[in-house]
């Protein structure tokens, strides 16, 4: 009885608050009003509100019962609810609380909103982008690039504006699941569900896959310094401090050209190799590790290190610059015929960067909500097109540097792997810090997926993140046994990356952002053929990029 004259609500830091990108009152425990300023409970004492904001209390209460509030048409109007500076929180007592903080708080400048989406798409495609360029041809790779980023870009523009092109209903804190919702009803909501998990899970495998990989060439480095054991990664590769090589000269990548020089120390090398493998063991040792991980109820310790993300990215576009400059460019066009060191400029085999860079320039299942964080929404569109250029320019540098900088003679183009990494040896220094950072960040980014597809999984099917450990413990073995599978018998990131990108892409890229936008101007009476026909095509260009992951 005697914290009942206690308010129910203290004073509220802005930053509190909006822990992450909310920016309204929860209209279920938090009331808009107005209040006296001598009225409002500050450091002083308590003080009651004036009848002003008890009658406005009321008003808003009536017109909460007219309607759901999601009805725009029997919203309280304009007039009713104060503007941004003079809301406060109410305590069913009645004492008022202003949210404190200065304008804007928990939005983000341009700038920020801009790198953000930078460093959300900046992901493991990157490693495979020379190796697409290589398959697709160095000049009509760089095309491609460009061509796949400005569709990219348009379609995740028509996802961000998909919210607003439905009328009367206020779709404020509404994510893109539930815009095909209210379009195509549940069909909608579980085909845009169903393909983001494919997007989420198809990244959890390349993870496993590069982790494996990380780790092994990490251990090898260490193990080889200790012992001082010196070792040539393959029978093909270049001489000198920058060494490239080409782990499978043969095409065949269960092949392990491994030669090594030792003394009298090859029985304990013998043992080590037997017990430290790519893919026979490594992928079993990372169960230990991330297995347990997953099952964590919350994801935020693992959020604090996603910075390591952005470290990731720049020491890699370092590294390239490096070995760039060091190696020198090595090109020579030959349009339509290969030779023996060089591929031709245009090749049929195309369709294998066009699936890798659906995946790399993806981020339209959380676009909306990055958005919402932007300070001045007026700027979303040139926020979004700056963003793209940003990932574009980077994925173009590293790629055309990679390929450009490969050194043939004395190594063919087609040397070039999945993952540019692996063309450089184990005891490469440069390498090993890249390999240790992408491991380490790595670590810590699997759980979030992983608990990504626990959120989106387990709330639509159980209604909770966390139904029971039984039932989280087995969707984290599924996942990680399907990781564990491809790092054992198909580790190629790049083919991993393509099937995966062009499979999301073609529903939550191509297909549902393009019908979407033709419905809206449909029911609105604005649809016209040429819009009919562009939409169209891209819908094609969806289902065509997917077909040719399975022939080429």
């Amino acid at each position: 009885m005697e914290d009942d004259g206690k308010p129910l609500l203290g004073s509220i830091q802005a930053g509190d608050y909006y822990s992450d990108q909310t920016d309204s009152l929860d209209p279920r425990q938090r009331r808009p009003f107005h209040v006296e300023p001598k009225n409002i409970v500050e450091d002083s004492a308590q003080e009651r509100v004036s009848a002003e904001a008890s009658v406005l209390n009321s008003r808003v209460h009536y017109y909460s019962r007219l309607t759901a509030s999601s009805d725009r048409l029997l919203a309280p109007p304009d007039h009713v609810i104060p503007p941004p500076e003079e809301i406060y929180i109410y305590s069913p007592l009645g004492t008022a609380f202003k949210v404190h903080g200065k304008d804007g708080a928990a939005k983000n400048p341009s700038i920020v909103t801009i790198f953000a989406i930078w460093n959300t798409m900046m992901g493991t495609s990157i490693l495979s982008i020379p190796w697409g360029i290589k398959q697709a041809g160095f000049t009509l790779g760089i095309i491609i690039l460009i061509l796949m980023g400005l569709l990219t870009l348009y379609c995740c523009y028509r996802v961000l504006k998909s919210p607003k092109s439905i009328p009367y209903i206020d779709t404020s804190d509404w994510e893109f699941p539930d815009v095909c919702k209210y379009y195509f009803g549940a069909f909608g909501q579980w085909s845009s569900l169903l393909f983001s998990l494919v997007s989420l899970i198809g990244a959890m495998v390349v993870y496993w896959v590069l982790m494996s990989n990380f780790l092994f060439n990490t251990g090898k480095f260490i193990y080889n310094f200790v012992h001082n054991v010196n070792i040539s990664d393959s029978e093909f590769g270049t001489n000198g401090t920058d060494r490239v090589v080409c782990p499978y000269p043969d095409l065949d990548p269960h092949r392990n050209n491994v030669t090594i020089y030792l003394g009298d120390n090859s029985t304990g090398t013998a043992v080590f190799d037997h017990w430290w493998s790519k893919t026979n063991t490594i992928p079993f040792y990372l169960m230990i590790l991330l297995l347990p991980l997953l099952n964590f109820r919350s994801a935020s310790f693992f959020a604090r290190f996603t910075f390591l993300g952005t470290v990731s990215v720049i020491y890699l576009i370092v590294l390239v610059t490096i070995k760039a400059f060091r190696l020198g460019f090595h090109l020579e066009f030959h349009w339509f015929h290969s030779t023996k060191l060089f591929v031709p400029e245009f090749r049929l085999l195309f369709p294998q960067l066009t699936g890798v860079l659906t995946l790399a320039f993806f981020i339209h299942n959380c676009i909306i909500t990055l958005m919402k964080n932007n300070r001045n929404q007026e700027n979303n569109v040139r926020d979004l097109s700056l963003a793209y250029l940003l990932v574009g320019v980077t994925y173009l540098y590293v790629g055309v540097l990679i390929f450009a900088a490969f050194p043939s003679p004395p190594l063919s183009k087609e040397c070039l792997e999945p993952n540019f990494l692996d063309n450089f040896p184990s005891s490469d220094v440069w390498v090993f810090v890249a390999r240790t950072f992408l491991l380490f960040q790595m670590t810590t980014v699997y759980p979030l997926l992983g608990y990504l597809v626990r959120v989106q999984l387990m709330g639509q099917i159980f209604g909770e993140h966390y139904p029971s450990f039984i039932h989280v413990f087995l969707l984290n073995v599924l996942i990680v046994s399907a990781g564990v599978l491809m790092a054992r018998f198909y580790p190629n990131i790049g083919s991993i990356i393509r099937y995966s990108g062009a499979t999301c892409g073609l529903a939550l890229v191509f297909v549902l952002p393009s019908v979407i936008h033709m419905v809206a101007l449909k029911r609105s009476g604005e649809l016209r053929w040429p819009s009919a026909c562009f939409h169209s095509l891209l819908i094609l260009l969806g289902l065509a990029n997917l077909l040719g992951q399975f022939f080429m």
